[in-house]
């Protein structure tokens, strides 16, 4: 009775579930476990899930973009924690640089899953409703994780001896596949590569953007622009930074992943890292470089049903139904931002 319950504990307490050792093993042998179901939030852009702070209810989006756990300052000044200076500690997302602060936590509940006594970082320039804690993937890459949005849920596996299975249990015949990259504390976030234009383009899976989002480079690379005909501003997103980003709506012809081909897609696309630079001893460190050129978002997810297999290093996907890529209402720089953090684990001291 208790191992669903223990296991999700041992996650959120960021201790590694009993997964290590695998060797291969006939699809016969293989189990997937099933250690938590979530039901995801009704009518909500990304999946969110209730939670609990010190038994007050709070919103907790589940945000494969973000490389590690926190709690949104506005919101934790709202549920009155005191908060701790972070020294040494820097923090980037969407819209640049944002302070760290820590809280100590009594007790934070998803589902039937308790962590207490937790001292948890605080991080955030933006006031996302009463969403306070971003669950990064610093907790989901200890386990596999599948997207099923269509039917509101959110659930969380442990595999065993899987190495030679394919774990997308739901479907046969038409199963999308493709390779993950490996993640780790120095690489915190899911990337794999799609194809815009029948061109490579490295992407992060990132379950807290409402809309998927290419750069703005990498679009002008395939031949988009702000003034080529056809665009549309959709006006501002934002993230865990202060500034906005101005966004575009621009059709390219075609996406592609795994075994799935897109045709004639509108996909926004911004400047996402503008502000995403460290200052340090006078200079600016551009870490651009280092940065996926396509933010797969939760468009993608709420039009497909998706198992992360970090125990494999793969992600499985099938066709849901609806548009991929939406194209949503136009938002000014004054609208409620989208909780799309892309956070990263806070660098000590450096960038």
């Amino acid at each position: 009775m208790c191992r669903a319950r223990c296991a999700i504990a041992a996650a959120l307490t960021i201790v590694a579930l009993a997964i290590s050792g695998r060797v291969a093993a006939a699809p016969s042998k293989c189990t997937l476990v099933r250690i938590a179901e979530w039901p995801v939030r009704q009518g909500s852009s990304a999946p969110i899930v209730d939670g609990a702070i010190n038994g007050q209810k709070v919103g907790v989006l589940l945000d494969t973009g973000s490389g590690t756990t926190l709690i949104v300052r506005s919101a934790a000044t709202r549920l009155g924690l005191v908060s701790y200076d972070a020294q040494g500690h820097r923090m980037l997302g969407i819209g640049g640089e944002t302070a760290v602060e820590t809280v100590s936590v009594d007790e934070l509940k998803i589902g039937d899953a308790v962590r207490r006594n937790w001292r948890m970082l605080v991080a955030g320039e933006q006031d996302f409703g009463d969403i306070a804690v971003i669950l990064g993937d610093d907790f989901f890459r200890q386990v596999d994780i599948e997207f099923d949005l269509a039917h509101g849920a959110v659930r969380l596996f442990q595999a065993n001896n899987c190495d030679g299975s394919a774990l997308a249990y739901w479907a046969s015949g038409d199963i999308g596949v493709v390779e993950i990259d490996a993640v780790s504390n120095a690489k915190p976030t899911i990337e794999l590569e799609v194809a815009i234009n029948r061109r490579p383009v490295r992407a992060q899976l990132d379950s807290g953007a409402f809309q998927s989002v290419l750069t703005k480079g990498e679009a002008a690379a395939l031949g988009v622009t702000p003034e080529t005909p056809g665009v549309v501003g959709v006006g501002c997103g934002k993230g865990l930074g202060e500034k906005p980003i101005e966004e575009w709506i621009g059709q390219f012809d075609s996406f592609g992943i795994g075994n799935e081909v897109i045709r004639n897609p509108r996909i926004h696309f911004a400047d996402v890292w503008k502000y995403s630079t460290y200052a340090d001893t006078g200079s600016r460190v551009p870490i651009s470089t280092v940065r996926p050129q396509l933010l797969l978002g939760a468009d993608f997810l709420r039009a497909h049903r998706v198992l992360v297999a970090h125990s494999q290093r793969k992600m499985y996907f099938t066709y849901a139904g609806g548009t991929v890529f939406p194209v949503g209402p136009a938002r000014t720089c004054d609208d409620r931002p989208r909780p799309a953090s892309d956070a990263k684990a806070p660098a000590p001291g450096g960038n």
